[in-house]
């Protein structure tokens, strides 16, 4: 979704938030459930921008006109250098109803596990604000 990776690599989280679907279902690599819902999504991604060091996509997987893509990053999260996918489901307006991500190794996981834990209460108050 070239959209989407545009807004990413410009930084510009409120271009971002505006290719989520109000009903956007947000999947994490590190928490079992599902995350529902523009605010809370839009949320966790301000965080991870502010976890996320070094980060670049390598590979957009998906053709153009497709409902589903896949976008291959690095990043590094303090010393701990991770490779992930962002999973990315469109619904027919063009919006992502659908946002999974996946990261490895394991010790990359953890260190991402640690750092958004820290920042958690935080995105979850900018969620209720924004939702509210």
């Amino acid at each position: 979704m070239r959209a989407f990776r545009a807004a990413v690599e410009a930084g510009d989280l409120d271009a971002v938030e505006a290719l989520l679907a109000d009903d956007v279902v947000f999947t994490s690599p590190v928490v079992f459930k599902p995350y529902p819902g523009k605010a809370i999504t839009a949320a966790i991604l301000r965080g991870v921008f502010q976890v996320f060091e070094d980060f670049r996509y390598v590979r957009e997987i998906g053709a153009p006109d497709a409902s589903d893509h896949a976008l291959v990053f690095t990043a590094r999260v303090g010393d701990r250098q991770l490779t992930g996918c962002d999973f990315l489901h469109v619904n027919e307006d063009g919006l992502i109803d659908d946002f999974m991500v996946m990261v490895r190794p394991l010790s990359g996981a953890q260190a991402l596990a640690e750092a958004m834990g820290a920042r958690f209460d935080q995105i979850a108050k900018e969620a209720e604000a924004r939702s509210a």
